[in-house]
């Protein structure tokens, strides 16, 4: 089901068997954990890299190794999560020590494959080193595709235009935690933190990024192996 709230990006919290585009995450028996998917994104060109100086040269921002690409991932996933997590206890009135205390006993992994821009071409259009191919379409600040033309000739050819693949457009991760208080959260509590993760994502310093795509939702808790509809759930 396709939420009708607004603008937000695909987030998908749904079980580890379905994690097919970003693997399994190890599981801890002693913690309680919610797994989740963010999709449906247009690509920031500080979420790939390239290990060619001249390529990082002409595309500021775009990370020089496949770790620092991850890295950065994980910062920002895992920062917006915490806020996320924070706005909503805080809207649950929970006193300050109590909210610090939730944080604290958190775990956010974060797993996701960046891509690797062998080229750019910056200039959609104009024609191309046949030697470039596969290059990073660069558009502004963000990589809208793949030109892979490798015919030999320089000649422009918007047929060798090819999509980002879905697995890069995909970031898996899971929230766990050892706090009684959260252990116990419903599903709605936890469907409202991702209404918050979506609505921080679309806001912040990647919105234009993230703001133009929907949500869709299905959870799971580990704990008591509950399979559940959201289609109820609306905020």
């Amino acid at each position: 089901m396709i939420l009708t709230t607004g603008s937000f990006i695909i987030l998908l919290l749904t079980t580890i068997s379905t994690l097919s585009e970003c693997g399994v995450i190890p599981a801890e028996s002693s913690r309680n954990f919610t797994d989740f998917t963010v999709s449906g994104f247009t690509l920031p060109v500080s979420m790939v890299y390239a290990r060619k100086p001249q390529i990082s040269a002409r595309v500021p921002g775009i990370a020089i190794s496949e770790a620092g690409a991850k890295a950065f991932v994980q910062r920002f996933m895992m920062q917006t999560v915490l806020d996320a997590l924070e706005n909503f206890a805080r809207s649950a009135l929970l006193p300050d020590a109590v909210i610090s205390k939730i944080l604290s006993q958190l775990d956010i992994k974060i797993n996701y494959e960046p891509l690797e821009c062998q080229n750019v071409v910056l200039n959609v259009g104009e024609n191309v080193d046949p030697n470039s191919a596969p290059s990073c379409i660069v558009v502004g600040r963000t990589v809208t595709g793949i030109y892979n033309k490798n015919d030999g000739t320089f000649r422009w050819d918007a047929s060798a235009i090819e999509g980002v693949p879905a697995k890069h457009l995909t970031i898996c991760g899971t929230i766990s935690t050892t706090n009684v208080i959260m252990a116990n959260w419903t599903r709605i509590m936890w469907q409202r933190v991702l209404h918050r993760v979506a609505r921080i994502l679309a806001s912040g310093p990647l919105g234009s990024h993230f703001s133009s795509a929907f949500e869709e939702r299905m959870l799971e808790m580990r704990r008591g192996k509950s399979y559940v509809s959201t289609e109820d759930i609306e905020e």
